[in-house]
């Protein structure tokens, strides 16, 4: 393969894992939704898991646009899966 495939296969790998993830982190986003209709969840509940879900899904970015494809793809393939919705819990202060 020529280092231009091998970019564009790495492309294809971060952009699939990045669409899968963010959707993960949507579904939750979803579910809060869904609490709060049925009465299981108050609107700061809410607010607290969206901001929480903002968090996850800007390292989310971080991770999947800032540095090169090629080493993104490998860190996919070759590392533990990360939780992206534990990234973004909000530090206590």
């Amino acid at each position: 393969m020529s280092a231009k495939s091998d970019r564009q296969v790495a492309r294809e790998v971060v952009g699939a894992y990045h669409e899968g993830q963010l959707a993960a982190l949507v579904d939750r986003v979803g579910g809060a939704i869904d609490d709060f209709r049925e009465g299981q969840l108050d609107a700061f509940g809410v607010d607290h898991l969206l901001f929480q879900y903002s968090r996850a899904a800007k390292e989310l970015w971080k991770f999947c646009n800032l540095g090169t494809p090629e080493i993104r793809a490998r860190i996919i393939r070759d590392q533990p899966a990360v939780d992206w919705w534990e990234r973004g819990v909000p530090r206590r202060r």
